[in-house]
């Protein structure tokens, strides 16, 4: 039985899926995803295992920074639909047992916005203390974050008379979180769309919420209290909701976010887990990923890491060692066309592996074994590709492939508001739901299957983790153990047969070993002298049994 204290934090076994609605599905034939159209796939959504739907930044919008220069807060994009049809949405998915998240852009506003356009007309302006102005340049500039698109954080403005602070693009100006009227003011916006039945918010850029935005003498406090503001109005209003936190920094300094006692954000996307995944991927060999697991520090109790292979942008690499950054591009993009700011790859993971089904199951199965909950983009579970035609980390958000008709199901209008695949080994012809559904061996039917296996696990979510010495530099093995349970997740990172031995019962007294999930029919284990034998980027997921109920391995 879950402790009552806990048993409202629901995404500590939730699976997440990150969707652009506008690239998703097409209701009304203007090429462009709605809101509409969502409500009618959240069927399958839900078939597929989905609990939590994180949506990408949906509000009116010039469209200059694919919606994250926002220039409403408490509206729907037109083109995406209505606030009705929003709170429809949002009703239909909870009837499935679907929770949904929304992107929230405090950081900065849209040049467009209309407290922007007020604040640069006078100075005695309401909105004008809303930004950070300057009337000079400052020789300290901090790191520019789209080196190929600014060359400064400060952007004169001909009407202000003075320049503006933007860490992002300089159609993006910065809020000043310092300023207590702003502060309250993303608090409504927050109450706004938890009445409207969100179930919590992804912090976009939060370090540059808080920090690093050249006003630091300014914050009455200490920054990290705004976060801890954030929060406790969020549980006030909606107990078990979530704020998820796009945190990339480096070990130890991330660590801050979810706050001293677990009150700041409730889940960080483990950006440095990510990288070490692909490292090993990249080296055929279990041992980066090993070391990081060793290393990550357990959340407080209150809070989650958020495990995924690719999101909306690009497969950010920063905190990479140097070795290990030049590995990784030199396997997933050693074309410059498939880079981007010296520092990411601008790829999906099907294409990096060449398509090798074989390598995108393994890749899947450690996201979803990892510790903390797997989060999921738009059509990984089919195997969707990339468009490296398409400008900067747009290539990654082609439309979703429904099925092989025109335009891949997604539409049937013809000027569509993202590219559609229709050439090379990913096009929509063959990388397609309807396909994939009909064949028991896809990949469709293999996500699914290990979703819901997932699930069945909370181990994986729940647990404490340990790393499992396998005497083979290519095999990981890691062991999830929470309330009196424990399941093992084994995986090859290399093209070679292998074979391993694992102490798996520690001492406990084990009758035998059930599988749960793997990429073959494996005979079963003796719990006394374990013997794994995989094939190339084989995996395989256990828990131990005994005495006709499950115990610890």
């Amino acid at each position: 039985m879950l402790d009552p204290a806990v048993s409202d934090q629901w995404w500590k076994n939730a699976v997440v899926y990150c969707v652009d609605v506008s690239r998703f599905m097409d209701s009304n034939g203007d090429g462009v995803g709605d809101f509409r159209g969502l409500t009618q796939r959240l069927p399958y959504l839900s078939g597929l295992g989905v609990t939590c739907l994180w949506l990408l930044p949906f509000y009116p919008s010039p469209g200059r920074d694919d919606g994250y220069d926002v220039s409403d807060y408490y509206a729907v994009d037109p083109r995406l639909g209505s606030l009705g049809e929003f709170v429809e949405f949002v009703r239909t998915a909870r009837g499935l047992g679907i929770r949904v998240v929304t992107d929230l852009v405090v950081n900065h506003t849209s040049s467009d916005h209309p407290w922007f356009r007020d604040a640069r007309r006078s100075r005695d302006s309401t909105y004008r203390d809303w930004y950070v102005w300057s009337d000079e340049e400052p020789e300290q500039q901090g790191k520019i974050i789209f080196p190929d698109k600014e060359d400064s954080n400060w952007a004169w403005d001909e009407e202000a008379g003075q320049y503006y602070l933007h860490r992002f693009y300089s159609s993006e100006p910065d809020l000043d979180i310092a300023n207590p009227d702003v502060r309250d003011e993303i608090h409504r916006i927050m109450g706004f769309w938890l009445e409207l039945g969100v179930s919590g918010f992804r912090i976009d850029a939060a370090p540059y919420l808080i920090g690093d935005t050249g006003i630091e003498d300014e914050m009455p406090q200490d920054p990290h209290d705004f976060l801890e503001d954030m929060r406790g109005f969020l549980s006030r209003r909606r107990g078990d909701a979530v704020l998820l936190g796009e945190v990339n920094l480096d070990p130890g300094e991330r660590e801050t976010f979810f706050g001293d006692e677990g009150d700041e954000l409730t889940c960080l996307f483990d950006f440095i887990m990510s990288g070490a995944v692909f490292t090993a991927m990249a080296r055929g060999e279990a041992g980066p990923l090993a070391d990081q697991l060793r290393r990550t520090p357990r959340p407080p109790r209150t809070a989650q890491w958020l495990n995924f292979l690719r999101n909306h942008d690009e497969l950010n690499l920063s905190r990479l060692p140097e070795d290990q950054k030049q590995d990784v591009m030199h396997a997933f993009a050693p074309d410059e066309e498939m880079r981007i700011f010296d520092r990411g790859i601008r790829r999906r993971l099907p294409p990096m592996v060449d398509g090798d089904r074989r390598r995108i199951e393994l890749a899947i199965s450690l996201v979803m074994t990892l510790p903390g909950t797997p989060v999921l983009l738009y059509g990984e579970e089919i195997g969707m590709g990339d468009d490296l035609g398409t400008e900067g980390r747009r290539s990654v958000r082609t439309v979703m492939q429904w099925s092989d008709g025109p335009n891949g199901g997604f539409s049937t209008g013809e000027d569509l508001a993202a590219p559609l695949i229709d050439h090379g080994p990913f096009r929509y012809q063959d990388v397609n739901v309807a396909d994939q559904r009909r064949h028991e061996d896809s990949l469709l039917n293999r996500v699914e299957r290990a979703i819901r296996v997932r699930k069945e696990s909370p181990e994986f979510g729940w647990g404490s983790w340990s790393v499992l010495d396998t005497g083979d530099r290519r095999v990981l093995a890691h062991r999830c153990d929470w309330l009196g349970s424990a399941v093992v997740a084994v995986h090859n990172l290399s093209g070679d047969d292998v074979e391993v031995r694992l102490d798996l019962h520690a001492g406990q007294q084990v009758d035998d070993v059930a599988d749960l999930f793997g990429n073959d029919r494996f005979e079963p284990l003796d719990p006394e002298d374990a013997v794994f034998a995989l094939s190339p980027y084989g995996y395989r997921w256990l828990r131990g049994r005994g005495a006709g109920s499950e115990v610890a391995l």
